[in-house]
């Protein structure tokens, strides 16, 4: 991960810190105890063990090496919430993280303390590494953002299987809108750069910054809306194989997609399950929840394709960050698509880039050396934030990713063109 230093910057690492926690905690307080142990597939993870692992990742990395006089609540957590770091011992199986009812949530909430306490007291002590610990603490709190928009969509899937189809938060209405024609902008290509260029904070699958030669090409103004969906469906996208690859297509007969997840049609009216409940389909807010399978045979489908990763960021590149995302502290935000023409939020983009490593790429050493690294096979990168994701998590050069037959996270689509 890479970090440039500036002035008060520990100062500034104190602030982050409180802001984040304060957060998560906004996040999980209209949740029961019985909601935090949700577990409704692999894929996602019970409210309670991101609260407890993103408290771990504090403890593991940061207190235990450099506090000698450290101690844990409890050894066991170690093993309890250690998620994939091989190199940091023995962990739960993934699958069964949903039957840990012990420690119960009032345990967590004190491992949170425990541990906030121990770190506010490690950061306002003079040390001569202090800066290195500053940056470790920054990684965590990035770390901890990425769960945050994982705490709400894993809930959300988990409360899309109760009939009773509970709301997380208040329904908000959306407002009336009219159809946004798309239009496309053209883009000269050529030698250009991209990714970070070592200022801010930055993922070390970010970078190294590089040349990548792009052909002229064209990018759509605006996401694909859920209006455009439903003319795809209605011309029988789903079915018809010319638009699919062959996998995707394989999978999606397997598994029945003939729809976004989450919709429903009910007296011929779309509807879909939210974070704030059942709410009729918003035509003119971006599609969410399709798999990369979708986006692609949509794109075929309207004469298009999806953009490269390089192509996205170099058309938006100066495009301010702002948009429909996740507030600051404890401001959540609408989490849900809303209409509009926003290139950041709302919902993420995927890209016809596979999530490999940049030329000159190195993971670090050690256990954070696992963060991205080991990932960089077999999925797709996705650009430009959700309504899910943090603002304060955002930059033009962020790149998450996830596997293609995946649709529970906020997946959307732009279209890109050749420019011919």
């Amino acid at each position: 991960m890479t970090t440039a230093l500036k002035p008060n910057y520990t100062t500034d690492i104190v602030s982050l810190f409180e802001s984040t926690r304060s957060r998560t905690d906004a996040l999980a307080a209209p949740l029961a105890p019985e909601d935090m142990m949700l577990q409704s597939m692999e894929d996602a993870s019970p409210a309670k063990w991101h609260l407890a692992h993103t408290t771990w990742f504090f403890e593991e990395f940061i207190l235990k090496p450099r506090v000698p006089d450290y101690v844990s609540p409890d050894d066991r957590f170690a093993f309890l919430f250690n998620s994939y770091y091989t190199q940091a011992g023995p962990r739960h199986a993934r699958d069964k993280r949903g039957l840990v009812s012990r420690p119960d949530v009032q345990a967590v909430r004190d491992y949170r303390a425990h541990v906030e306490d121990a770190l506010a007291a490690l950061l306002a002590a003079p040390r001569s590494d202090a800066d290195e610990i500053a940056g470790l603490v920054e990684l965590g709190c990035h770390h901890e953002m990425q769960h945050q928009e994982l705490l709400v969509t894993d809930l959300l899937h988990a409360l899309s299987f109760n009939p009773l189809l509970p709301a997380y938060q208040d329904p908000i209405p959306l407002p009336v809108t009219s159809e946004v024609p798309l239009r496309f902008t053209q883009h000269a290509g050529g030698l250009v750069e991209i990714g970070h260029d070592g200022a801010g904070f930055a993922y070390d699958c970010e970078g190294p910054r590089h040349q990548v030669f792009l052909r002229p090409f064209q990018m759509a103004d605006r996401p694909v809306t859920n209006r455009d969906w439903i003319a795809f469906m209605a011309d029988g996208g789903y079915a018809d194989p010319r638009h699919w690859l062959m996998e995707g297509h394989a999978v999606a007969q397997r598994e029945d997609w003939q729809h976004p997840l989450y919709w429903w049609q009910q007296d011929d009216e779309w509807w879909t399950f939210t974070l704030r409940g059942p709410q009729p389909v918003a035509l003119d807010a971006p599609v969410v929840h399709v798999s990369y399978y979708e986006a692609d045979a949509y794109a075929r489908w309207a004469g298009a394709r999806l953009p490269t990763e390089a192509e996205h960021e170099t058309a938006f590149q100066d495009r301010p960050i702002a948009g429909n995302l996740m507030g600051e502290a404890d401001n959540t935000g609408a989490l849900r698509p809303l209409p509009g023409d926003g290139v950041w939020g709302d919902v993420w983009e995927w890209t016809a880039s596979d999530f490999a490593p940049y030329p000159g790429f190195r993971a670090p050493e050690g256990a954070l050396g696992e963060y991205n690294g080991k990932f960089m096979v077999n999925q797709r990168v996705l650009r430009g934030g959700s309504c899910a994701t943090p603002r304060a998590q955002m930059r033009t050069t962020y790149r998450t990713f996830f596997y293609p037959h995946q649709r529970w996270q906020m997946m959307g689509l732009r279209l890109a063109k050749d420019l011919s």
